[in-house]
């Protein structure tokens, strides 16, 4: 394995969980800011997530799962 593979490999789940907090923290602290279209793509799409999830129709998947820790 290449020096440039392993420092990768390292700084992967580092940058993963760096991006996540402070994702979490903006959106915390700005929770009055974002606005879903309720028109839009990404709004049915959600809509539609959580009506399955309701529905016992979809499975999700853990934290653990999405971000392999």
């Amino acid at each position: 394995m290449s020096n440039l593979q392993e420092l990768a490999n390292i700084l992967e789940p580092m940058i993963r969980r760096i991006i996540r907090e402070e994702l979490v923290d903006f959106a915390q602290k700005n929770q009055d800011i974002f606005y879903l279209n309720p028109a839009s793509e990404l709004y049915k799409d959600l809509e539609d997530i959580g009506q399955r999830k309701i529905s016992q129709q979809i499975k999700l998947y853990s934290h653990q799962e999405v971000w392999d820790e």
